[in-house]
């Protein structure tokens, strides 16, 4: 009888392992499709206007200090000119430069952070459509004060 004892403990300890080893794989199984889930929500609510945003590639058409051109040799948006594109996880280039822009105030503000400038430009977003882009914001550059409006077209 001692011998049946231990068969009977080890089949008991099989059973126990074989349960437990049960539980975690449910276990990992439901964690990994609530993950899943939770990942494919967030893709859903991408509003119209980060779609709009990060759809096409942009490209300057008017880029303004002060009412006049500022995209120039020597002009302060110089750097702005040529292409825009706003990759979805955030990164982006910007003209000349690179950096990560978010959007914010209810998508109706676009704040770009180029790498070689830790400060944020802050655009007020003025037209978001599938084909064009107006943002506006004000910088100060040598104590003189500008009012910007630039201009996008989707490519």
């Amino acid at each position: 009888m001692p011998g049946q004892n231990k068969r009977i403990r080890g089949y008991y300890n099989r059973e126990t392992q074989n349960s437990t080893a049960m539980r975690n794989l449910t276990l990992f199984i439901i964690i990994a499709i609530s993950l899943l889930l939770s990942s494919c929500k967030k893709e859903e609510k991408r509003s119209e206007r980060f779609i709009f945003l990060t759809t096409p590639i942009w490209e300057a058409q008017a880029l303004l200090a002060n009412g006049s051109d500022a995209s120039g040799p020597g002009g302060i948006l110089e750097n702005f000119k040529g292409d825009a594109k706003f990759e979805t996880d955030g990164t982006g280039y910007f003209g000349s430069y690179t950096g990560t822009w978010r959007l914010s105030n209810f998508d109706t503000e676009l704040t770009i952070i180029p790498d070689s400038n830790p400060l944020p430009i802050i655009c007020n977003i003025i037209n978001l459509s599938e084909t064009s882009l107006v943002v506006e914001t004000q910088a100060t550059v040598n104590q003189v004060s500008y009012e910007i409006r630039m201009t996008f077209a989707a490519k």
